[in-house]
């Protein structure tokens, strides 16, 4: 028997869980208890060889019970069971055989064995105890066996209670651990799916804002698209996206961005009806599913509102800030009842919207598709003209001021086509930075721009700088000081003679990687100049970190300088402060002569424009600066 019960013991403590095994060894203790109580009680009345046998009997329950008490529960019940077994049959045996009331602990003994012992355990007692009634039933009817029934007594009767009662207590204990165990189950159960709901919820809703997520809004799209088609309706997509939203993030940081796109979705869901969905669709960006009748009229109202919400000045950090919206506007089956066809389409509205000017919305047309289709065959054409060599570099003077002398130039990218044109540098700038072309653009634009300025040099300018703007994506590359020192080194441009200029968005990029490429350049002799200053929401404190050497005062404001005092005092401000940081201003757009005037009143250091000059082809400007001298 001992190389039956050591290895499921080592199993079974191995495998069960703590918990269930210290309440099998409580079980064993109570149930080895109570049963050597009976048959104490039973051997006080009992006399002749069952006296014996029951005396037997309790000797084992003793060891059983010290076995639970040494935390062997195992091997507990193997004493347990196969002594109280082997005590039935002697005692069925002496008496009664298969009718004796011994033969009634059986079942309880088989119960016990499945709850509390092992698979081997029950089947070698169910053997055990089958196979010694059929051999008292056999040898019974063979005569070789003479059952004696006792007349009934009391004596019977405290046997027959003892044997009902440790059954009945045993099973109720073990009953009342299945009803534990079934609730425990159950309140796991319970657990387990609100866990399962939990987590469906996480995965199906935006954690910022609790709005469904882009994964939830096409099964909502799904359903309201079925509902829709019931009640001959279409299903609207409208897709906001914020105009001016990396600003508030660089300036005031990612937590205030999170605030506002809190602020934002509570605002946007005031103005939708029980019907309509919001989601939030990532980023920036906010879907929203509404069913709709054929007239788009109520679409375009709901547009609206949705974009008065998001110009509505937000609080955040005790700052007001204000941002816009472009809102794209396509519907379902009109425009497709693919969930990712109509997305594709919507984000086309949305961006037309954006090129019209912003903080406006568009319906979707085929007409989009087109553009989209010729925005790509454009980039095609980027990248042949990249290898043939088609690019050129005009110059725009920059005059000071003070001296009316040119002072420099910028280089200003051109693509000249066959008929005369030129294509839009702006559209080719935005293709390139989309597609990463700028970095091989930005590379031929620093060559050829270096390979000018020296050249005039070299004629009998040696004073002649160029300045060459810089898109933020050719700081983020990483590359940006080797491209520039081979520019320099394979021109023999001096450094002093190279002005970068950048972008506002660029300083509000404080980063580590940002600033060490601008120190390493700066400490080369390279200056640099913030462009299109007043646009953005950059501060002057930028300035003096990066080491700004000139602000270029944005066109916008300086175009109707001459006519309108509306922007005056702001110009005003900024060559104040820039004077106060000693910082050179540049002003942009200059074209009347009264504008000249007023900014060389104002201190403005230097300026460009129609009033001097267009940009030119380089041998032009070689022109212009001999006529200047």
């Amino acid at each position: 028997m001992s190389s039956d019960w050591q290895p499921n013991a080592i199993q079974a403590q191995a495998s069960e869980p703590q918990s269930i095994q210290l309440l099998r060894v409580r079980r064993l203790l109570q149930i080895s208890g109570a049963t050597l109580f009976g048959l104490l009680l039973a051997m006080s009345v009992a006399s002749g060889m069952t006296q014996w046998m029951l005396l037997l009997g309790s000797s084992c329950l003793a060891i059983a019970f010290l076995a639970a008490w040494k935390q062997r529960p195992l091997l507990a019940a193997y004493v347990l069971l196969w002594s109280m077994a082997l005590m039935l049959t002697g005692l069925a045996l002496v008496s009664g055989g298969i009718r004796d009331l011994a033969v009634v602990g059986y079942p309880g003994v088989l119960v016990f064995a499945a709850i509390l012992g092992s698979r081997n355990l029950f089947l070698s007692l169910l053997s055990f105890i089958l196979l010694a009634a059929v051999s008292m039933g056999y040898a019974s009817m063979q005569g070789w066996f003479t059952p004696f029934l006792p007349d009934d007594s009391w004596r019977q009767v405290l046997y027959v209670s003892l044997i009902l009662s440790i059954t009945g207590f045993s099973v109720l204990l073990m009953a009342q651990d299945l009803h534990r165990s079934l609730r425990a189950l159950q309140a796991e159960n319970k657990r387990v799916r609100d866990t399962q709901q939990q987590l469906q919820r996480l995965a199906m809703h935006d954690k910022l804002t609790d709005l469904p997520n882009r994964t939830l809004c096409e099964e909502l799209f799904r359903t309201m698209q079925a509902q829709c088609l019931q009640q001959q309706q279409r299903l609207a997509l409208l897709f906001l996206d914020l105009d001016n939203f990396k600003p508030v993030n660089d300036a005031l940081g990612h937590a205030a961005g999170d605030v506002l796109l809190q602020q934002l979705a509570e605002r946007l869901q005031s103005e939708l009806s029980t019907q309509a969905v919001l989601c939030r669709f990532g980023g920036d960006e906010f879907m929203v599913l509404c069913p709709a009748d054929a007239d788009d009229a109520p679409l375009a109202d709901l547009a609206d509102r949705l974009l008065k919400q998001t110009t509505e000045p937000f609080t955040l950090m005790q700052t007001k800030v204000e941002v816009s919206g472009s809102i794209g506007i396509v519907s379902a089956p009109t425009d497709g009842i693919e969930f990712h066809v109509l997305c594709r389409k919507v984000d086309l509205a949305m961006y037309s919207a954006k090129e019209q000017g912003r903080n406006t919305w568009r319906f979707y047309s085929d007409v989009m598709d087109q553009a989209n289709t010729d925005k790509f065959n454009l980039l095609q054409r980027i990248r042949d003209a990249l290898k043939n060599n088609e690019f050129k570099l005009y110059y725009q003077p920059k005059i000071d001021l003070q001296h009316q002398q040119v002072q420099g130039a910028e280089a200003l990218l051109r693509w000249p086509q066959n008929d005369g044109s030129f294509i839009n540098p702006a559209e080719v700038i935005e293709l390139a930075e989309y597609s990463g072309l700028i970095l091989e653009l930005g590379a031929w634009v620093l060559q050829q721009a270096c390979n000018d300025c020296q050249q005039w040099r070299q004629l009998g300018f040696p004073d002649v700088k160029v300045a060459v703007n810089l898109s933020p994506i050719q700081f983020r590359d990483g590359r940006l000081e080797h491209t520039v020192l081979d520019a320099l080194r394979q021109s023999g441009l001096p450094p002093s003679a190279l002005e970068l200029e950048l972008t506002e968005s660029l300083l509000i990029d404080n980063s580590d990687f940002v600033q060490q490429q601008l120190s390493s350049l700066g400490a080369l002799g390279i200056s640099f100049a913030i462009d299109d200053f007043g646009t953005g929401y950059s501060n002057l404190g930028y300035l003096r970190q990066f080491n700004a050497s000139s602000l270029k005062v944005d066109k916008s404001f300086i175009s109707s300088l001459s006519i309108s005092l509306r922007d005056e005092p702001l110009v005003r401000a900024i060559i104040q402060l820039a004077k106060s940081l000693e910082l050179s201003t540049v002003a942009e757009g200059v074209e009347d002569d009264a504008t000249f005037q007023l900014l060389k009143q104002l201190g403005c250091d230097a300026a460009q424009g129609y009033l001097w000059s267009a940009a030119l082809p380089p041998d032009q400007f070689t022109r212009y600066l001999q006529k200047q001298r």
